[in-house]
């Protein structure tokens, strides 16, 4: 799940994105407008956390920009104003959801994670494939009931494996939904990755390398 939290208070800004990566999602951080629609030109998100009221593009501006090309990006808006007409007009410019400040992270997490599944086809809340059982919502993963200790990047690669229920992913997906936009795309760092979560998965391999293709969960 790749997200991009944009927010011109830039201390929340950090929060939030540091709160959301704890829950194995990729962040990129943009602080106005602006910045926000460069970042999507480039890069594909699931979510875009937008905050209202911010410099050089509004979070508004942003997520009209969002409707207007017809991404399949999902929009929560932040906003301090608690008015109703304040929650239907943000809905109305094409927003998914509205939260307002200040606001349980808690919450906010469990509404980006719901919106991200808006934009996939539906599956079931514990993936479960060859021995392997992960679970998104306790993050909790485990092996013929032998419990992972993963960390939030293998958590991620492991998760993203599983939603492609068998289909190779390459690399350059997994950068793109693990990883955020800081990683350099011509590291190493999901080859390692990857080798980390096979021994800790253990034998027999469960996550193959299928050449000129990329990775998937299945025994050959």
């Amino acid at each position: 799940m790749r997200v991009l939290v944009a927010d011109d208070e830039r201390l929340l800004a950090d929060t939030i994105a540091v709160g959301l990566r704890r829950a194995t999602m990729a962040v990129d951080i943009a602080y106005t407008g602006g910045q926000a629609i460069e970042k999507i030109q480039v890069n594909r998100y699931d979510v875009a956390v937008l905050d209202r009221d911010m410099p050089n593009g509004t979070g508004d501006d942003v997520c009209r920009w969002i409707a207007d090309h017809g991404l399949g990006t999902r929009v929560l808006l932040l906003t301090a104003a608690v008015g109703v007409y304040d929650r239907v007009e943000g809905l109305g410019l094409g927003a998914d959801d509205y939260l307002t400040k200040p606001f349980a992270f808690a919450e906010l997490v469990a509404r980006v994670q719901a919106l991200a599944r808006r934009t996939a086809p539906a599956l079931p809340p514990v993936l479960e494939r060859d021995g392997v059982v992960l679970d998104v919502a306790t993050r909790t993963a485990s092996r013929d009931g032998r419990a992972l200790d993963l960390t939030n990047k293998e958590f991620g690669v492991l998760h993203t494996l599983m939603r492609a229920q068998g289909q190779a992913v390459t690399t350059e997906d997994l950068l793109e939904q693990v990883w955020d936009e800081n990683t350099d795309p011509f590291t190493n760092v999901v080859r390692v990755t990857v080798s980390t979560l096979r021994r800790k998965l253990g034998e027999p391999q469960v996550v193959q390398t299928v050449p000129r293709a990329g990775y998937r969960v299945g025994q050959s």
